[in-house]
Protein backbone atom coordinates (compact mmCIF):
# COMPACT_ATOMS: atom_id res chain seq x y z
CA UNK A 1 0.00 0.00 0.00
CA UNK A 2 2.62 2.45 0.79
CA UNK A 3 4.55 1.76 -2.56
CA UNK A 4 1.72 2.49 -4.50
CA UNK A 5 1.10 5.84 -2.89
CA UNK A 6 4.85 6.63 -3.46
CA UNK A 7 4.15 5.43 -7.39
CA UNK A 8 0.80 7.88 -7.25
CA UNK A 9 2.89 10.37 -6.11
CA UNK A 10 5.99 10.55 -8.30
CA UNK A 11 3.08 10.50 -11.16
CA UNK A 12 1.39 13.93 -9.74
CA UNK A 13 5.11 15.48 -9.74
CA UNK A 14 5.70 14.31 -13.02
CA UNK A 15 2.65 15.50 -14.58
CA UNK A 16 3.12 18.70 -12.66
CA UNK A 17 6.05 19.66 -14.16
CA UNK A 18 4.92 19.17 -17.30
CA UNK A 19 2.56 21.16 -17.13
CA UNK A 20 4.30 24.36 -16.07
CA UNK A 21 6.81 23.75 -18.79
CA UNK A 22 4.19 24.27 -21.23
CA UNK A 23 3.18 27.29 -19.81
CA UNK A 24 6.41 28.71 -20.11
CA UNK A 25 7.89 27.46 -23.14
CA UNK A 26 7.16 27.72 -26.80
CA UNK A 27 9.08 26.42 -29.99
CA UNK A 28 7.15 27.45 -32.62
CA UNK A 29 4.59 30.21 -33.72
CA UNK A 30 4.75 33.74 -35.66
CA UNK A 31 5.07 37.40 -34.97
CA UNK A 32 5.19 40.45 -37.27
CA UNK A 33 8.05 43.25 -38.21
CA UNK A 34 7.05 46.58 -38.23
CA UNK A 35 8.51 49.91 -39.07
CA UNK A 36 9.28 53.15 -41.37
CA UNK A 37 11.54 54.47 -43.55
CA UNK A 38 12.81 58.06 -43.59
CA UNK A 39 16.18 59.76 -45.23
CA UNK A 40 18.52 60.68 -43.13
CA UNK A 41 18.62 64.49 -41.73
CA UNK A 42 15.57 65.48 -42.83
CA UNK A 43 13.15 62.61 -41.85
CA UNK A 44 11.09 62.94 -44.84
CA UNK A 45 9.16 59.39 -45.19
CA UNK A 46 10.27 57.34 -48.12
CA UNK A 47 7.03 55.53 -50.45
CA UNK A 48 7.84 52.98 -52.03
CA UNK A 49 10.86 51.56 -50.01
CA UNK A 50 11.50 47.60 -50.56
CA UNK A 51 11.68 46.26 -47.34
CA UNK A 52 13.13 42.02 -46.83
CA UNK A 53 14.41 40.18 -44.24
CA UNK A 54 17.29 37.48 -43.94
CA UNK A 55 16.26 34.29 -43.48
CA UNK A 56 13.53 34.88 -46.27
CA UNK A 57 10.24 35.76 -45.45
CA UNK A 58 7.47 38.20 -46.71
CA UNK A 59 9.19 40.99 -49.40
CA UNK A 60 6.72 44.60 -48.49
CA UNK A 61 7.02 48.19 -49.58
CA UNK A 62 6.07 51.08 -47.50
CA UNK A 63 3.57 53.28 -47.86
CA UNK A 64 3.16 57.24 -48.37
CA UNK A 65 4.22 57.94 -44.81
CA UNK A 66 7.31 55.45 -45.13
CA UNK A 67 5.49 53.27 -42.81
CA UNK A 68 5.75 48.77 -43.45
CA UNK A 69 4.46 45.65 -41.85
CA UNK A 70 5.50 42.17 -42.47
CA UNK A 71 2.79 39.67 -40.99
CA UNK A 72 3.11 35.81 -40.11
CA UNK A 73 6.91 36.39 -39.44
CA UNK A 74 8.25 33.15 -38.10
CA UNK A 75 9.36 33.64 -34.50
CA UNK A 76 13.85 33.89 -34.78
CA UNK A 77 16.17 37.03 -35.04
CA UNK A 78 16.49 38.19 -38.81
CA UNK A 79 18.25 40.86 -40.35
CA UNK A 80 16.30 43.29 -41.97
CA UNK A 81 16.98 45.25 -45.25
CA UNK A 82 15.80 48.77 -46.89
CA UNK A 83 16.02 49.19 -50.03
CA UNK A 84 15.22 52.42 -52.16
CA UNK A 85 16.84 53.54 -55.77
CA UNK A 86 19.02 56.55 -55.29
CA UNK A 87 19.64 55.63 -51.35
CA UNK A 88 22.27 53.35 -49.63
CA UNK A 89 20.42 50.14 -48.28
CA UNK A 90 21.03 49.73 -44.98
CA UNK A 91 20.22 46.63 -42.68
CA UNK A 92 18.87 46.39 -39.00
CA UNK A 93 18.71 43.42 -36.54
CA UNK A 94 15.36 42.47 -35.57
CA UNK A 95 14.00 39.11 -33.24
CA UNK A 96 10.51 38.35 -33.58
CA UNK A 97 8.92 36.62 -31.19
CA UNK A 98 5.38 35.09 -31.21
CA UNK A 99 2.28 36.83 -31.50
CA UNK A 100 4.38 40.18 -30.74
CA UNK A 101 5.11 43.43 -32.85
CA UNK A 102 9.25 44.36 -33.52
CA UNK A 103 9.26 48.01 -34.50
CA UNK A 104 12.10 48.55 -36.90
CA UNK A 105 13.13 52.31 -37.82
CA UNK A 106 15.57 53.26 -41.29
CA UNK A 107 17.61 56.26 -41.67
CA UNK A 108 18.54 56.17 -45.50
CA UNK A 109 21.31 58.02 -47.02
CA UNK A 110 21.45 59.09 -50.39
CA UNK A 111 23.27 57.17 -52.58
CA UNK A 112 26.06 59.72 -52.70
CA UNK A 113 26.52 60.23 -49.23
CA UNK A 114 30.02 58.34 -48.86
CA UNK A 115 30.96 60.68 -52.59
CA UNK A 116 34.16 62.73 -52.44
CA UNK A 117 34.42 66.16 -53.14
CA UNK A 118 36.68 67.24 -56.48
CA UNK A 119 39.98 68.14 -55.99
CA UNK A 120 41.46 71.72 -56.20
CA UNK A 121 41.34 72.54 -59.83
CA UNK A 122 45.14 73.41 -60.77
CA UNK A 123 45.64 76.59 -62.90
CA UNK A 124 47.78 76.27 -65.60
CA UNK A 125 47.81 79.09 -68.32
CA UNK A 126 48.52 81.66 -68.50
CA UNK A 127 51.24 81.12 -66.10
CA UNK A 128 50.33 83.21 -62.34
CA UNK A 129 51.97 86.68 -62.70
CA UNK A 130 52.04 86.73 -66.28
CA UNK A 131 52.35 89.98 -68.47
CA UNK A 132 51.80 90.77 -72.09
CA UNK A 133 48.67 88.78 -72.66
CA UNK A 134 46.61 89.81 -75.56
CA UNK A 135 43.42 91.08 -75.18
CA UNK A 136 42.44 87.16 -76.20
CA UNK A 137 43.32 85.04 -73.60
CA UNK A 138 43.24 81.04 -73.54
CA UNK A 139 42.57 80.26 -70.22
CA UNK A 140 43.56 76.39 -68.92
CA UNK A 141 43.66 74.89 -66.21
CA UNK A 142 43.45 70.59 -64.85
CA UNK A 143 40.55 69.18 -62.85
CA UNK A 144 40.27 65.52 -61.58
CA UNK A 145 38.03 63.91 -58.89
CA UNK A 146 38.42 61.07 -56.53
CA UNK A 147 35.35 58.86 -58.35
CA UNK A 148 35.75 59.94 -61.50
CA UNK A 149 32.52 61.89 -61.73
CA UNK A 150 32.18 64.41 -64.22
CA UNK A 151 32.88 67.95 -63.12
CA UNK A 152 31.38 70.93 -64.17
CA UNK A 153 33.60 74.56 -63.65
CA UNK A 154 32.56 78.35 -63.23
CA UNK A 155 35.43 80.55 -64.15
CA UNK A 156 35.27 84.36 -62.44
CA UNK A 157 37.68 86.87 -63.59
CA UNK A 158 38.15 90.57 -61.97
CA UNK A 159 40.24 93.32 -62.83
CA UNK A 160 42.22 96.31 -60.46
CA UNK A 161 40.39 98.59 -61.83
CA UNK A 162 36.88 98.62 -61.57
CA UNK A 163 34.38 96.24 -59.69
CA UNK A 164 33.00 94.37 -63.51
CA UNK A 165 33.52 90.62 -62.63
CA UNK A 166 33.28 88.20 -65.62
CA UNK A 167 31.39 85.35 -65.04
CA UNK A 168 31.38 81.52 -66.90
CA UNK A 169 29.45 79.09 -65.84
CA UNK A 170 28.23 75.47 -66.82
CA UNK A 171 31.84 74.86 -68.46
CA UNK A 172 32.61 70.99 -68.86
CA UNK A 173 35.63 71.73 -70.55
CA UNK A 174 39.13 72.72 -69.09
CA UNK A 175 39.53 75.54 -71.33
CA UNK A 176 37.99 78.80 -71.71
CA UNK A 177 39.01 81.51 -74.54
CA UNK A 178 38.08 84.92 -73.03
CA UNK A 179 38.08 87.65 -75.84
CA UNK A 180 37.40 91.67 -75.31
CA UNK A 181 40.04 92.65 -72.96
CA UNK A 182 41.05 95.94 -72.11
CA UNK A 183 44.41 97.04 -72.19
CA UNK A 184 47.48 97.28 -69.65
CA UNK A 185 45.02 96.01 -67.03
CA UNK A 186 45.77 93.16 -64.68
CA UNK A 187 43.20 90.46 -63.81
CA UNK A 188 42.33 87.67 -61.85
CA UNK A 189 41.33 84.81 -62.28
CA UNK A 190 39.84 81.86 -59.94
CA UNK A 191 38.60 77.95 -61.49
CA UNK A 192 35.38 75.97 -58.99
CA UNK A 193 34.93 72.69 -59.93
CA UNK A 194 31.43 70.73 -58.58
CA UNK A 195 30.46 67.22 -59.55
CA UNK A 196 26.82 67.79 -58.68
CA UNK A 197 27.19 66.11 -55.48
CA UNK A 198 29.36 68.47 -53.05
CA UNK A 199 29.80 72.03 -52.63
CA UNK A 200 32.14 73.39 -55.26
CA UNK A 201 35.84 73.09 -54.72
CA UNK A 202 37.97 76.58 -55.62
CA UNK A 203 41.44 76.83 -57.69
CA UNK A 204 43.96 79.59 -56.05
CA UNK A 205 43.83 82.37 -57.73
CA UNK A 206 46.22 83.84 -60.65
CA UNK A 207 46.59 86.98 -62.24
CA UNK A 208 47.69 88.38 -65.57
CA UNK A 209 48.19 91.62 -67.61
CA UNK A 210 47.64 92.74 -70.54
CA UNK A 211 49.20 94.39 -73.24
CA UNK A 212 49.92 97.34 -73.31
CA UNK A 213 48.02 99.75 -75.38
CA UNK A 214 49.99 99.83 -79.04
CA UNK A 215 51.17 104.34 -79.18
CA UNK A 216 49.43 104.66 -82.65
CA UNK A 217 49.85 107.78 -84.78
CA UNK A 218 46.93 107.48 -87.28
CA UNK A 219 43.14 108.24 -85.97
CA UNK A 220 40.45 107.76 -88.55
CA UNK A 221 36.72 107.45 -88.56
CA UNK A 222 34.89 104.81 -90.11
CA UNK A 223 30.90 104.30 -90.27
CA UNK A 224 29.15 101.51 -88.36
CA UNK A 225 25.15 101.03 -88.27
CA UNK A 226 24.49 104.75 -88.88
CA UNK A 227 26.94 106.50 -86.67
CA UNK A 228 30.50 107.47 -86.71
CA UNK A 229 33.24 105.71 -84.63
CA UNK A 230 36.60 106.63 -84.28
CA UNK A 231 39.98 104.19 -84.61
CA UNK A 232 43.68 104.55 -84.48
CA UNK A 233 45.90 102.25 -86.61
CA UNK A 234 49.17 101.27 -86.68
CA UNK A 235 52.01 101.23 -89.47
CA UNK A 236 51.13 98.14 -90.62
CA UNK A 237 47.17 99.04 -90.58
CA UNK A 238 46.55 97.20 -87.78
CA UNK A 239 43.09 98.87 -86.27
CA UNK A 240 41.77 99.53 -82.74
CA UNK A 241 38.38 100.45 -82.03
CA UNK A 242 38.38 103.74 -79.65
CA UNK A 243 35.02 105.17 -79.57
CA UNK A 244 31.64 102.52 -79.19
CA UNK A 245 29.37 102.21 -82.32
CA UNK A 246 26.20 103.39 -80.10
CA UNK A 247 27.58 107.07 -79.69
CA UNK A 248 28.35 109.26 -82.85
CA UNK A 249 31.77 109.88 -82.86
CA UNK A 250 34.38 111.69 -85.94
CA UNK A 251 37.03 113.97 -86.90
CA UNK A 252 39.50 112.72 -84.28
CA UNK A 253 42.27 115.64 -83.62
CA UNK A 254 45.62 114.33 -81.68
CA UNK A 255 47.38 116.46 -79.64
CA UNK A 256 51.78 116.97 -80.71
CA UNK A 257 52.57 116.49 -77.56
CA UNK A 258 50.74 115.33 -75.30
CA UNK A 259 48.52 111.47 -75.00
CA UNK A 260 45.25 113.29 -75.57
CA UNK A 261 43.00 112.96 -78.84
CA UNK A 262 39.92 115.66 -79.71
CA UNK A 263 36.89 114.74 -81.91
CA UNK A 264 33.27 115.89 -82.03
CA UNK A 265 30.23 113.85 -80.58
CA UNK A 266 26.38 114.46 -80.80
CA UNK A 267 24.94 115.01 -77.62
CA UNK A 268 21.21 115.88 -77.52
CA UNK A 269 20.77 117.11 -80.92
CA UNK A 270 24.34 119.26 -80.81
CA UNK A 271 28.04 118.73 -81.42
CA UNK A 272 30.16 119.49 -78.87
CA UNK A 273 34.30 118.94 -78.64
CA UNK A 274 35.27 115.98 -76.64
CA UNK A 275 38.58 114.74 -75.21
CA UNK A 276 39.58 110.70 -74.43
CA UNK A 277 43.08 109.19 -73.76
CA UNK A 278 44.45 107.61 -76.92
CA UNK A 279 43.10 104.20 -75.53
CA UNK A 280 39.82 105.37 -75.48
CA UNK A 281 38.95 106.22 -71.78
CA UNK A 282 38.55 108.85 -69.54
CA UNK A 283 36.32 111.09 -72.04
CA UNK A 284 35.37 114.72 -71.24
CA UNK A 285 33.53 117.02 -72.94
CA UNK A 286 34.56 120.39 -73.59
CA UNK A 287 32.45 122.66 -75.30
CA UNK A 288 29.03 123.35 -73.90
CA UNK A 289 26.94 126.28 -73.95
CA UNK A 290 28.02 126.99 -77.56
CA UNK A 291 28.37 123.80 -79.86
CA UNK A 292 30.44 123.33 -82.95
CA UNK A 293 28.01 124.36 -85.73
CA UNK A 294 27.48 124.98 -89.61
CA UNK A 295 27.50 124.27 -93.04
CA UNK A 296 27.56 120.24 -92.90
CA UNK A 297 28.24 118.29 -89.82
CA UNK A 298 30.78 115.83 -91.24
CA UNK A 299 32.58 118.65 -93.65
CA UNK A 300 33.23 120.86 -89.84
CA UNK A 301 36.72 121.01 -88.14
CA UNK A 302 38.19 122.27 -84.86
CA UNK A 303 42.00 122.23 -83.51
CA UNK A 304 43.82 122.41 -80.67
CA UNK A 305 45.62 125.80 -79.94
CA UNK A 306 48.56 127.15 -77.61
CA UNK A 307 50.78 123.94 -76.47
CA UNK A 308 47.55 121.89 -77.10
CA UNK A 309 46.36 124.03 -73.57
CA UNK A 310 43.02 125.53 -75.26
CA UNK A 311 40.68 124.84 -79.11
CA UNK A 312 39.42 126.98 -82.03
CA UNK A 313 35.80 125.69 -83.35
CA UNK A 314 33.04 127.30 -85.29
CA UNK A 315 30.28 128.42 -84.90
CA UNK A 316 28.20 129.74 -87.85
CA UNK A 317 29.96 132.90 -88.77
CA UNK A 318 31.98 133.53 -85.41
CA UNK A 319 35.25 131.45 -84.65
CA UNK A 320 35.90 130.57 -80.35
CA UNK A 321 38.55 129.79 -77.97
CA UNK A 322 38.17 127.78 -75.10
CA UNK A 323 40.44 126.03 -72.65
CA UNK A 324 40.85 122.59 -72.66
CA UNK A 325 38.43 122.04 -69.40
CA UNK A 326 36.08 124.06 -71.32
CA UNK A 327 36.54 127.42 -69.36
CA UNK A 328 37.37 130.66 -70.94
CA UNK A 329 34.94 130.44 -73.81
CA UNK A 330 36.26 133.35 -75.99
CA UNK A 331 34.72 135.03 -79.84
CA UNK A 332 38.06 135.25 -81.56
CA UNK A 333 36.85 135.96 -85.21
CA UNK A 334 33.56 137.00 -87.30
CA UNK A 335 33.65 136.53 -91.22
CA UNK A 336 32.99 139.87 -92.90
CA UNK A 337 30.70 138.24 -95.90
CA UNK A 338 28.21 136.37 -93.17
CA UNK A 339 29.91 133.41 -94.78
CA UNK A 340 30.15 129.91 -92.21
CA UNK A 341 33.34 129.15 -91.02
CA UNK A 342 33.26 125.56 -91.60
CA UNK A 343 37.71 124.37 -91.18
CA UNK A 344 40.11 126.36 -88.74
CA UNK A 345 44.34 124.97 -88.37
CA UNK A 346 46.33 126.67 -86.11
CA UNK A 347 50.35 126.73 -86.32
CA UNK A 348 52.18 126.92 -83.45
CA UNK A 349 55.47 128.40 -85.03
CA UNK A 350 53.85 131.26 -86.58
CA UNK A 351 50.81 131.67 -84.36
CA UNK A 352 48.42 131.64 -87.13
CA UNK A 353 45.16 130.70 -88.09
CA UNK A 354 44.10 129.26 -91.52
CA UNK A 355 40.16 129.22 -91.92
CA UNK A 356 37.86 128.32 -94.71
CA UNK A 357 33.98 129.81 -94.93
CA UNK A 358 31.97 129.00 -97.48
CA UNK A 359 28.08 130.29 -97.96
CA UNK A 360 25.47 128.28 -96.57
CA UNK A 361 25.17 125.63 -99.97
CA UNK A 362 29.31 125.19 -99.51
CA UNK A 363 30.38 127.93 -101.73
CA UNK A 364 31.55 131.38 -102.12
CA UNK A 365 34.66 129.53 -100.70
CA UNK A 366 37.79 131.88 -98.77
CA UNK A 367 40.64 130.28 -97.37
CA UNK A 368 42.62 133.31 -95.23
CA UNK A 369 45.08 133.70 -92.20
CA UNK A 370 44.28 135.25 -89.56
CA UNK A 371 46.27 136.31 -86.24
CA UNK A 372 45.48 136.09 -82.76
CA UNK A 373 43.28 139.25 -82.79
CA UNK A 374 41.07 138.15 -85.81
CA UNK A 375 43.15 140.27 -88.10
CA UNK A 376 43.06 139.07 -91.86
CA UNK A 377 46.85 138.56 -92.94
CA UNK A 378 46.58 136.30 -96.05
CA UNK A 379 44.15 135.42 -98.55
CA UNK A 380 44.94 131.53 -99.81
CA UNK A 381 41.83 131.26 -102.09
CA UNK A 382 38.82 133.41 -103.19
CA UNK A 383 36.68 134.10 -106.02
CA UNK A 384 36.42 131.06 -107.06
CA UNK A 385 33.62 128.52 -108.25
CA UNK A 386 33.57 125.30 -106.25
CA UNK A 387 34.06 123.57 -103.43
CA UNK A 388 37.47 123.66 -101.22
CA UNK A 389 38.80 122.71 -97.80
CA UNK A 390 40.87 120.09 -96.26
CA UNK A 391 43.01 122.68 -94.52
CA UNK A 392 46.66 121.74 -92.50
CA UNK A 393 49.25 123.85 -91.91
CA UNK A 394 53.26 122.48 -92.54
CA UNK A 395 55.03 122.31 -89.14
CA UNK A 396 56.86 125.84 -89.46
CA UNK A 397 54.27 126.74 -90.84
CA UNK A 398 55.48 128.18 -94.32
CA UNK A 399 53.12 125.56 -96.49
CA UNK A 400 49.37 125.29 -96.34
CA UNK A 401 47.65 122.22 -97.61
CA UNK A 402 43.83 122.30 -98.86
CA UNK A 403 42.16 120.79 -101.59
CA UNK A 404 40.34 122.54 -104.46
CA UNK A 405 37.51 121.13 -106.71
CA UNK A 406 39.14 122.14 -110.40
CA UNK A 407 35.75 121.24 -112.11
CA UNK A 408 34.34 124.22 -110.29
CA UNK A 409 31.31 122.69 -110.32
CA UNK A 410 28.46 123.97 -108.32
CA UNK A 411 24.87 122.06 -107.68
CA UNK A 412 22.67 121.80 -104.77
CA UNK A 413 23.69 117.76 -103.46
CA UNK A 414 27.45 119.74 -103.08
CA UNK A 415 28.88 117.41 -105.56
CA UNK A 416 32.42 117.26 -105.99
CA UNK A 417 33.63 115.90 -109.19
CA UNK A 418 37.27 116.61 -109.55
CA UNK A 419 38.69 117.32 -105.94
CA UNK A 420 42.74 118.04 -106.12
CA UNK A 421 45.20 118.21 -103.47
CA UNK A 422 47.20 121.42 -102.92
CA UNK A 423 50.44 122.95 -101.06
CA UNK A 424 50.47 126.76 -100.82
CA UNK A 425 54.22 128.40 -100.29
CA UNK A 426 52.94 131.37 -97.88
CA UNK A 427 56.08 133.56 -98.72
CA UNK A 428 56.23 133.19 -102.57
CA UNK A 429 52.00 132.15 -103.13
CA UNK A 430 53.04 129.45 -104.63
CA UNK A 431 50.43 126.87 -105.28
CA UNK A 432 51.48 122.87 -106.01
CA UNK A 433 48.78 120.48 -107.23
CA UNK A 434 50.08 116.86 -105.54
CA UNK A 435 47.37 115.19 -107.49
CA UNK A 436 48.12 115.09 -111.03
CA UNK A 437 48.22 110.98 -110.65
CA UNK A 438 44.13 111.21 -109.30
CA UNK A 439 42.52 108.18 -111.03
CA UNK A 440 39.82 109.71 -113.05
CA UNK A 441 35.88 110.04 -111.49
CA UNK A 442 37.55 110.55 -108.29
CA UNK A 443 38.20 113.36 -105.20
CA UNK A 444 41.07 113.80 -102.95
CA UNK A 445 39.75 115.09 -99.69
CA UNK A 446 40.96 115.67 -95.77
CA UNK A 447 44.72 115.98 -96.74
CA UNK A 448 47.24 115.93 -93.61
CA UNK A 449 51.06 116.00 -93.11
CA UNK A 450 52.62 113.27 -92.12
CA UNK A 451 54.71 113.33 -89.06
CA UNK A 452 58.05 114.16 -91.43
CA UNK A 453 55.79 116.06 -93.78
CA UNK A 454 56.95 113.69 -96.36
CA UNK A 455 54.14 112.20 -97.22
CA UNK A 456 50.42 113.09 -97.25
CA UNK A 457 47.80 111.26 -96.04
CA UNK A 458 44.29 111.90 -97.18
CA UNK A 459 40.98 110.15 -98.61
CA UNK A 460 40.24 109.31 -101.77
CA UNK A 461 36.63 108.19 -103.32
CA UNK A 462 34.65 107.89 -106.48
CA UNK A 463 33.06 111.37 -107.05
CA UNK A 464 29.41 109.66 -107.08
CA UNK A 465 29.33 111.32 -103.68
CA UNK A 466 28.13 107.73 -102.19
CA UNK A 467 31.14 105.15 -102.80
CA UNK A 468 33.23 103.92 -100.30
CA UNK A 469 35.76 106.32 -98.96
CA UNK A 470 39.76 104.46 -98.36
CA UNK A 471 42.57 106.31 -96.74
CA UNK A 472 45.65 106.92 -99.01
CA UNK A 473 49.08 107.93 -98.67
CA UNK A 474 51.29 109.44 -101.37
CA UNK A 475 55.22 110.73 -101.29
CA UNK A 476 55.23 114.32 -101.57
CA UNK A 477 58.01 114.41 -104.10
CA UNK A 478 56.95 111.03 -105.82
CA UNK A 479 52.83 112.16 -106.19
CA UNK A 480 52.37 109.17 -108.12
CA UNK A 481 53.16 106.91 -105.67
CA UNK A 482 50.02 106.05 -104.26
CA UNK A 483 49.62 103.28 -101.52
CA UNK A 484 46.34 101.94 -100.25
CA UNK A 485 46.75 102.48 -96.03
CA UNK A 486 42.91 101.66 -94.36
CA UNK A 487 39.91 100.90 -96.40
CA UNK A 488 36.55 102.37 -95.61
CA UNK A 489 38.09 104.93 -93.97
CA UNK A 490 37.82 108.22 -93.37
CA UNK A 491 38.73 112.09 -91.33
CA UNK A 492 42.85 111.02 -91.15
CA UNK A 493 45.11 112.29 -88.40
CA UNK A 494 48.57 111.45 -88.62
CA UNK A 495 50.66 112.80 -85.39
Amino acid sequence: MKTFSKYISLIFILATIVSCSEDKVSFSGTGQITGKVVSKGDNVPLENTRVSTNPSSSIVFTNATGDFVINNVAVGTYSVQAQKEGYLSKFESATVTEDNDVNVIFELDIETANNDAPNAPMLVSPANNAINQTLTVDLTWVGTDPEDDDLVYQVQILNDQNSDVLNYTDLTDTTLTVTGLDYGIKYFWQVSASDNINDPVLSETFNFKTIEFPTNRVFFTRKINGNNVIFSADSDGNEYQLTSSGSNSWRPRKASNIDKLAFLRSNGGQTQIYTMDLNGSNVAQVTNSISVNGFNLEELDFEWKDDNTKFVYPNFDKLYQINVDGSGLTQIHQTLNANFITEVDWNQFTQRLAIKTNNASGYNVEIYTINNSGTILDYVLQGVNGAAGGLDYSFDGTKLLYTYDVSGNQNTDYRQLNNHMFIYEIATSVVDDISLNKPAGTNDLDPKFSPNEAQVIFVNTSNDGISQKDIVVIDILTTNDRTLFLENAKMPDWK
